[in-house]
Protein backbone atom coordinates (compact mmCIF):
# COMPACT_ATOMS: atom_id res chain seq x y z
CA UNK A 1 0.00 0.00 0.00
CA UNK A 2 1.32 3.20 -1.00
CA UNK A 3 2.36 5.96 1.90
CA UNK A 4 0.35 8.73 2.85
CA UNK A 5 1.46 12.25 2.52
CA UNK A 6 1.26 12.69 6.33
CA UNK A 7 3.71 9.26 6.88
CA UNK A 8 6.07 10.87 4.39
CA UNK A 9 6.20 14.23 5.83
CA UNK A 10 6.96 12.57 9.22
CA UNK A 11 9.99 10.45 7.82
CA UNK A 12 11.33 13.32 6.16
CA UNK A 13 11.13 15.48 9.74
CA UNK A 14 12.66 12.19 10.89
CA UNK A 15 15.15 12.06 8.67
CA UNK A 16 16.03 15.90 9.16
CA UNK A 17 16.50 15.52 12.62
CA UNK A 18 18.48 12.75 11.96
CA UNK A 19 20.86 14.73 9.77
CA UNK A 20 21.15 17.65 12.43
CA UNK A 21 22.38 15.33 14.62
CA UNK A 22 25.14 13.77 12.28
CA UNK A 23 26.08 17.06 11.26
CA UNK A 24 26.76 18.16 14.64
CA UNK A 25 29.03 15.51 15.66
CA UNK A 26 30.85 15.96 12.42
CA UNK A 27 31.50 19.19 13.36
CA UNK A 28 32.64 18.50 17.03
CA UNK A 29 34.79 15.25 15.91
CA UNK A 30 36.46 17.89 13.43
CA UNK A 31 37.21 20.28 16.44
CA UNK A 32 38.56 17.67 18.39
CA UNK A 33 40.19 16.32 15.49
CA UNK A 34 42.83 19.69 15.08
CA UNK A 35 43.19 20.08 18.90
CA UNK A 36 44.68 16.51 18.29
CA UNK A 37 46.83 17.41 15.29
CA UNK A 38 47.94 20.37 17.16
CA UNK A 39 48.98 17.74 20.17
CA UNK A 40 50.86 15.31 17.61
CA UNK A 41 53.15 18.51 16.59
CA UNK A 42 53.98 19.60 19.67
CA UNK A 43 55.22 15.56 20.68
CA UNK A 44 57.25 15.21 17.31
CA UNK A 45 59.51 17.79 18.33
CA UNK A 46 59.84 16.71 22.25
CA UNK A 47 59.97 13.01 20.60
CA UNK A 48 63.16 14.35 18.28
CA UNK A 49 65.09 16.31 21.42
CA UNK A 50 64.69 13.28 23.58
CA UNK A 51 65.63 10.76 20.84
CA UNK A 52 69.07 13.63 20.58
CA UNK A 53 69.80 13.29 23.48
CA UNK A 54 69.30 9.58 24.07
CA UNK A 55 71.48 8.64 20.68
CA UNK A 56 74.55 11.15 22.04
CA UNK A 57 74.44 9.42 25.97
CA UNK A 58 74.13 5.63 24.51
CA UNK A 59 76.90 6.52 21.39
CA UNK A 60 79.01 4.09 22.89
CA UNK A 61 76.75 1.45 23.17
CA UNK A 62 75.24 1.79 20.05
CA UNK A 63 78.34 1.44 18.38
CA UNK A 64 79.40 -1.64 20.25
CA UNK A 65 76.15 -2.95 19.41
CA UNK A 66 76.30 -2.13 15.75
CA UNK A 67 79.72 -2.88 14.93
CA UNK A 68 79.96 -6.86 16.59
CA UNK A 69 75.35 -7.02 16.38
CA UNK A 70 75.37 -8.97 19.42
CA UNK A 71 76.74 -8.08 22.92
CA UNK A 72 79.97 -10.11 23.98
CA UNK A 73 81.30 -10.85 27.11
CA UNK A 74 84.36 -8.39 26.69
CA UNK A 75 82.18 -5.80 25.65
CA UNK A 76 79.90 -6.59 29.02
CA UNK A 77 82.92 -5.62 31.10
CA UNK A 78 83.97 -2.40 29.02
CA UNK A 79 80.68 -1.17 28.92
CA UNK A 80 77.35 -1.45 30.95
CA UNK A 81 75.02 -2.16 28.53
CA UNK A 82 71.27 -0.83 29.27
CA UNK A 83 68.81 -3.84 28.69
CA UNK A 84 66.54 -2.10 26.89
CA UNK A 85 68.95 -1.91 24.31
CA UNK A 86 69.97 -5.53 23.88
CA UNK A 87 67.79 -7.66 21.30
CA UNK A 88 67.51 -10.75 23.08
CA UNK A 89 65.85 -14.31 21.25
CA UNK A 90 61.95 -13.84 21.53
CA UNK A 91 60.47 -16.64 23.02
CA UNK A 92 57.58 -14.52 23.93
CA UNK A 93 56.03 -10.87 22.20
CA UNK A 94 54.19 -8.33 23.74
CA UNK A 95 51.39 -6.47 21.73
CA UNK A 96 49.97 -3.24 22.65
CA UNK A 97 46.50 -2.31 21.01
CA UNK A 98 45.21 0.80 20.75
CA UNK A 99 41.68 1.28 19.54
CA UNK A 100 38.67 3.43 20.78
CA UNK A 101 35.63 3.01 23.50
CA UNK A 102 32.97 4.16 21.44
CA UNK A 103 31.63 3.19 18.54
CA UNK A 104 30.11 5.64 15.62
CA UNK A 105 33.90 5.79 13.74
CA UNK A 106 33.06 3.85 10.87
CA UNK A 107 35.32 0.78 10.47
CA UNK A 108 37.84 2.24 12.89
CA UNK A 109 37.59 -0.56 15.31
CA UNK A 110 36.79 -3.59 13.12
CA UNK A 111 39.45 -2.80 10.75
CA UNK A 112 42.18 -2.88 13.53
CA UNK A 113 40.78 -5.84 15.24
CA UNK A 114 40.96 -8.00 12.05
CA UNK A 115 44.25 -6.73 11.56
CA UNK A 116 45.69 -7.75 14.40
CA UNK A 117 44.06 -11.39 14.31
CA UNK A 118 45.70 -12.14 11.08
CA UNK A 119 49.11 -11.15 12.12
CA UNK A 120 48.48 -13.23 15.43
CA UNK A 121 47.72 -16.07 13.05
CA UNK A 122 50.22 -15.56 10.78
CA UNK A 123 52.91 -14.72 13.32
CA UNK A 124 52.08 -17.44 16.26
CA UNK A 125 51.30 -20.75 16.79
CA UNK A 126 49.68 -20.32 19.70
CA UNK A 127 48.19 -18.17 22.08
CA UNK A 128 50.91 -19.00 24.69
CA UNK A 129 53.69 -16.92 22.11
CA UNK A 130 52.33 -13.66 22.82
CA UNK A 131 50.74 -11.08 25.94
CA UNK A 132 47.94 -8.47 24.97
CA UNK A 133 47.71 -5.37 26.56
CA UNK A 134 44.73 -2.58 25.55
CA UNK A 135 43.64 0.97 25.38
CA UNK A 136 40.09 1.14 24.43
CA UNK A 137 38.30 -1.83 25.05
CA UNK A 138 36.32 -2.21 21.71
CA UNK A 139 39.05 -4.74 20.62
CA UNK A 140 39.95 -5.85 23.83
CA UNK A 141 36.42 -7.24 24.70
CA UNK A 142 36.03 -8.89 21.14
CA UNK A 143 39.73 -10.58 21.55
CA UNK A 144 38.23 -11.90 25.12
CA UNK A 145 35.63 -13.32 23.01
CA UNK A 146 37.65 -15.15 20.56
CA UNK A 147 39.63 -16.81 23.39
CA UNK A 148 42.42 -14.13 23.54
CA UNK A 149 43.35 -13.03 27.12
CA UNK A 150 44.15 -9.45 27.71
CA UNK A 151 46.85 -9.14 30.49
CA UNK A 152 46.02 -5.43 30.90
CA UNK A 153 43.89 -2.65 30.14
CA UNK A 154 42.70 0.60 30.34
CA UNK A 155 39.50 2.37 29.11
CA UNK A 156 37.68 5.59 29.13
CA UNK A 157 40.15 7.85 27.95
CA UNK A 158 40.06 11.42 27.00
CA UNK A 159 39.62 12.51 24.21
CA UNK A 160 43.07 14.68 24.27
CA UNK A 161 44.78 11.85 26.35
CA UNK A 162 47.74 13.31 28.70
CA UNK A 163 50.80 10.95 29.74
CA UNK A 164 49.14 10.98 33.29
CA UNK A 165 45.83 8.94 32.18
CA UNK A 166 47.81 6.30 29.82
CA UNK A 167 51.35 6.37 32.16
CA UNK A 168 49.78 2.89 34.34
CA UNK A 169 49.26 0.71 30.86
CA UNK A 170 52.60 2.57 29.85
CA UNK A 171 55.07 2.00 32.39
CA UNK A 172 53.22 -1.64 33.00
CA UNK A 173 54.34 -2.58 29.41
CA UNK A 174 58.16 -1.53 29.77
CA UNK A 175 58.36 -2.67 32.90
CA UNK A 176 56.73 -6.31 31.82
CA UNK A 177 59.44 -6.21 29.51
CA UNK A 178 62.06 -5.58 31.36
CA UNK A 179 61.10 -8.26 33.63
CA UNK A 180 61.32 -11.07 31.05
CA UNK A 181 57.42 -11.45 30.36
CA UNK A 182 58.39 -10.97 26.48
CA UNK A 183 61.45 -10.29 24.47
CA UNK A 184 59.76 -7.69 22.44
CA UNK A 185 57.09 -4.99 21.90
CA UNK A 186 54.75 -4.18 19.32
CA UNK A 187 51.93 -1.09 19.50
CA UNK A 188 49.31 -2.15 17.24
CA UNK A 189 47.03 1.37 15.99
CA UNK A 190 45.72 3.46 13.37
CA UNK A 191 48.11 5.67 12.22
CA UNK A 192 46.85 9.28 11.21
CA UNK A 193 48.02 10.31 7.45
CA UNK A 194 45.38 12.70 7.40
CA UNK A 195 41.04 13.34 7.62
CA UNK A 196 40.62 10.54 4.72
CA UNK A 197 43.33 7.98 5.22
CA UNK A 198 44.74 6.29 8.00
CA UNK A 199 47.09 3.27 8.09
CA UNK A 200 47.30 0.05 10.32
CA UNK A 201 50.69 0.25 11.80
CA UNK A 202 52.36 -2.90 14.60
CA UNK A 203 55.38 -0.51 15.37
CA UNK A 204 58.68 -2.22 17.30
CA UNK A 205 58.90 -0.52 20.46
CA UNK A 206 61.30 -2.32 22.68
CA UNK A 207 63.96 -3.33 22.31
CA UNK A 208 65.19 -0.01 21.25
CA UNK A 209 66.95 -1.16 17.93
CA UNK A 210 66.24 1.63 15.94
CA UNK A 211 68.83 4.18 17.42
CA UNK A 212 71.69 4.63 15.41
CA UNK A 213 75.07 5.54 16.33
CA UNK A 214 75.62 7.40 13.33
CA UNK A 215 72.97 10.07 14.21
CA UNK A 216 75.09 11.75 17.18
CA UNK A 217 77.90 12.51 15.20
CA UNK A 218 76.11 15.64 12.86
CA UNK A 219 75.06 16.63 16.96
CA UNK A 220 76.44 19.87 17.59
CA UNK A 221 75.80 19.41 21.66
CA UNK A 222 78.02 18.48 24.08
CA UNK A 223 76.97 16.99 27.38
CA UNK A 224 78.44 16.92 30.83
CA UNK A 225 76.66 13.89 32.67
CA UNK A 226 76.31 14.00 36.47
CA UNK A 227 76.69 11.71 38.20
CA UNK A 228 77.43 9.13 34.62
CA UNK A 229 76.43 7.83 31.32
CA UNK A 230 75.04 4.77 32.88
CA UNK A 231 72.78 6.23 35.18
CA UNK A 232 71.52 8.78 33.30
CA UNK A 233 70.34 5.86 31.28
CA UNK A 234 68.74 3.94 33.25
CA UNK A 235 66.19 6.62 33.80
CA UNK A 236 66.14 8.52 31.01
CA UNK A 237 65.67 5.21 28.23
CA UNK A 238 62.28 4.21 29.96
CA UNK A 239 61.34 8.13 29.73
CA UNK A 240 62.11 7.51 25.67
CA UNK A 241 60.18 4.28 25.81
CA UNK A 242 57.14 5.69 27.64
CA UNK A 243 57.14 8.78 25.07
CA UNK A 244 57.48 6.70 22.13
CA UNK A 245 54.70 4.27 22.85
CA UNK A 246 52.19 7.72 24.29
CA UNK A 247 52.90 9.14 20.85
CA UNK A 248 51.56 6.19 19.37
CA UNK A 249 48.13 6.91 21.35
CA UNK A 250 47.90 10.22 20.59
CA UNK A 251 48.26 9.29 16.80
CA UNK A 252 45.67 6.87 17.07
CA UNK A 253 43.27 9.50 18.65
CA UNK A 254 43.99 11.51 15.71
CA UNK A 255 43.13 8.96 13.28
CA UNK A 256 39.86 8.11 15.84
CA UNK A 257 38.41 11.35 15.41
CA UNK A 258 39.13 11.57 11.57
CA UNK A 259 37.32 8.40 11.25
CA UNK A 260 34.46 9.54 13.71
CA UNK A 261 34.21 12.37 11.46
CA UNK A 262 34.58 11.03 7.94
CA UNK A 263 31.72 8.41 9.34
CA UNK A 264 29.17 11.31 10.09
CA UNK A 265 29.56 13.33 7.41
CA UNK A 266 28.80 10.34 5.70
CA UNK A 267 25.85 9.37 7.66
CA UNK A 268 25.03 13.25 7.21
CA UNK A 269 25.11 13.10 3.39
CA UNK A 270 23.26 10.07 2.93
CA UNK A 271 20.44 11.59 5.37
CA UNK A 272 20.40 14.34 2.85
CA UNK A 273 20.03 11.84 -0.20
CA UNK A 274 16.99 10.34 1.76
CA UNK A 275 15.18 13.55 2.32
CA UNK A 276 15.63 14.62 -1.39
CA UNK A 277 14.67 11.08 -2.35
CA UNK A 278 11.06 11.68 -0.25
CA UNK A 279 10.68 14.94 -0.67
CA UNK A 280 10.41 13.74 -4.59
CA UNK A 281 8.16 11.31 -3.90
CA UNK A 282 6.10 13.39 -1.53
CA UNK A 283 5.68 15.89 -4.57
CA UNK A 284 4.83 12.86 -6.88
CA UNK A 285 2.46 11.91 -4.22
CA UNK A 286 0.95 14.81 -3.54
CA UNK A 287 0.48 15.96 -7.61
CA UNK A 288 -1.43 12.32 -7.90
CA UNK A 289 -3.56 13.35 -5.28
CA UNK A 290 -4.08 16.74 -6.87
CA UNK A 291 -4.56 15.16 -10.20
CA UNK A 292 -7.23 12.53 -8.75
CA UNK A 293 -9.28 15.60 -6.81
CA UNK A 294 -8.83 17.62 -10.04
CA UNK A 295 -10.30 14.58 -12.36
CA UNK A 296 -13.01 13.99 -10.25
CA UNK A 297 -14.46 17.65 -9.83
CA UNK A 298 -14.26 18.03 -13.90
CA UNK A 299 -15.89 14.33 -13.45
CA UNK A 300 -18.52 15.40 -11.04
CA UNK A 301 -19.22 18.63 -13.33
CA UNK A 302 -19.74 16.95 -16.62
CA UNK A 303 -22.30 14.77 -14.50
CA UNK A 304 -24.10 17.55 -13.51
CA UNK A 305 -24.22 19.50 -17.09
CA UNK A 306 -26.03 16.34 -18.20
Amino acid sequence: MAESLIDIRKRIASTKKTSQITSAMQMVSASKLIRAEQKVRGYQLYAAKIREIVTHIASTQLSLLEEHGHVSANDQVMVDFHDMLIERPVRKTGYLIISSDKGLAGGYNSSILKATKDMLAIDHASNDEFVVLSVGGAVADDLRKSGIEVAFEIRDLNDQPSFTEVSDIVVKAIQLYRDGAFDALYVCYKHHVNALISEYRAEKMLPLTDLDSQEAVGYEVDYLFEPNKEEILEILLPQYAESLIYGAIIDAKSSEHASRMTAMKSATDNANNMINDMTIQYNRVRQTAITQEITEIVGGASALED
